[in-house]
């Protein structure tokens, strides 16, 4: 059986290459270029791009069973505008169109776990639990495993509360460090995964991954002092707000804003597995805290910085900008690409011409003319629910073959994505930022408004 993962590079990625391998074809799909080097040579390595569906289509060609372990909350493009949301949308419905095109039996999550009371979620949990439901609402049957945090060597979170204990003698802990949460550990995640790939009954299901131990961040903390060796004291300081303690974590532990930020709000709500959704695997029983946290700091380096703490590859002036709009009700992304040609010239200030000749489309300057933007139509890669436009030159752009604008229908239809992908500006970078970068921001705050007012006339009229 050959298993796509995609995700690869990453901590739970590597583990599960390791895991797999001996047992089962394993291909691994990541955005980084592998060398069949002796750490790499346990599996296929395929370069991929998720945020491209060609890219993704060729990536799972032969997978039976395709293994997504994706978040997107680090910067993909040299510049990237846009939440990391609407970026996970993006390459979660690549995947699971690239999964339906190649006929793969069965793709299995690995989301974040999710609180019962799931109306005050951070934007994390919102992300994964979005990320959910397109898988969900596929075609490919499909596992979810919801897990809170996963303790390993170079998982993230793992890393950050080891580097906090072993740099600071008396922790100022604010109140997110005293939310109640049932980590797991890596080696369970993995024996979950397995157990999914090989038993059939777990297709459609939702499960929640957590050892046996409930305790908060802070608990956690002090058991790793104490197997460290090392005398700790923490402060609880109730009044430092989520973004002050996300600065003071990234100065000492030198995680990323990117990584941080997103992971301390998600530390609000307590993280607890439902006892009815709780994954039992026969005659497998989950580690304990003191165990997992013990089989971590064996293989601990903390000379060697984790894979989340490296700065994404990206090509140099690049760009990419992801953007959700409203979706008018009955329309679909093909009417939304054609009402964008048709608001573009009467926007204010008014100054954009917009020629259509056949599948070439040219937006220009109104006087003097030039031409700032061509764009071509690609009818063999749109079907109405997705619109994709190859960037061919103009004025403010190289032509790079890969720079592309698309529209597409996200969540059943109820929202759009505008999305310009691998765009190569030919205006000098720092000009590009300061002037290009902005006013397409602004056009498409925009025409978000304006796509707003068919949806406010149709609620006025029901």
């Amino acid at each position: 059986m050959k298993i796509a993962i995609a995700g690869a590079s990453g901590f739970v990625g590597k583990a599960l290459i390791s895991s797999l391998k001996g047992s089962y074809s394993v291909v691994g799909l990541s955005r980084s270029h592998h060398t069949q080097s002796e750490e790499h040579s346990s599996c296929e390595w395929r370069n991929c791009d998720l945020f491209s569906l060609i890219d993704a289509e060729k990536a799972l060609e032969g997978a039976e069973i395709a293994i997504y372990l994706v978040h997107s909350m680090r910067p993909s493009a040299h510049l990237s505008q846009g939440s990391f949301e609407d970026f996970d949308l993006i390459v979660a419905d690549n995947f699971l169109r690239a999964a339906e095109k190649n006929k793969v039996k069965k793709i299995i999550y690995v989301g974040g776990l999710i609180p019962s009371d799931s109306k005050n979620l951070s934007k994390h949990l919102q992300s994964r639990q979005e990320v959910e439901s397109v898988f969900l609402k596929g075609n490919v049957p499909t596992t979810i495993l919801r897990a809170a945090l996963i303790l390993g060597a170079e998982g993230s979170s793992f890393q950050i509360m080891t580097r906090l204990v072993s740099r600071l003698p008396i922790m100022l802990c604010p109140r997110w460090t005293a939310t109640p949460s049932q980590p797991v550990s890596v080696e369970d995640v993995l024996t979950s995964i397995r157990y999914c790939i090989e038993t059939p009954e777990t297709n459609g299901k939702i499960y929640d991954l957590g050892g046996p131990d409930v305790l908060s961040y802070g608990d956690m903390m002090l058991r790793v002092a104490d197997i460290l060796d090392l005398r700790r004291s923490l402060i609880r300081v109730p009044f430092l707000t989520p973004h002050l303690s996300a600065l003071w974590v990234r100065l000492v532990t030198g995680a990323p804003k990117d990584l941080v930020n997103p992971l301390i709000e998600s530390l609000r709500n307590p993280l607890l597995v439902r006892e009815d959704h709780q994954l039992v695997i026969p005659g497998h029983k989950f580690m304990g805290i003191e165990e997992s946290l013990r089989e971590a700091i064996k293989n601990y380096n903390s000379d060697r910085k984790p894979h989340a703490f490296k700065a994404p590859q990206s090509a140099k002036h690049e760009v990419r900008s992801v953007q959700r709009m409203p979706l008018p009700v009955g329309w679909t992304a093909k009417d939304v690409a054609q009402e964008y040609m048709k608001f573009l010239p009467v926007m204010r200030p008014g100054f954009m011409k917009v020629e259509v000749k056949d599948r070439w489309i040219y937006f220009s300057n109104a006087f003097p003319y030039i031409r700032l933007l061509v764009l071509e139509y690609s009818p063999e890669r749109s079907w109405g629910h997705r619109e994709l436009f190859y960037v061919r030159g103009g004025l403010f752009s190289k032509k790079s073959g890969r720079g592309r604008l698309e529209f597409r229908e996200v969540l059943g239809g109820t929202a759009c994505i505008a999305a310009i992908h691998d765009f190569r500006p030919r205006l000098p970078w720092y000009f590009y930022k300061v002037t290009q970068a902005y006013v397409h921001l602004w056009v498409m705050k925009q025409f978000a408004r304006h796509l707003a007012r068919p949806l406010e006339q149709q609620r006025k009229l029901g």
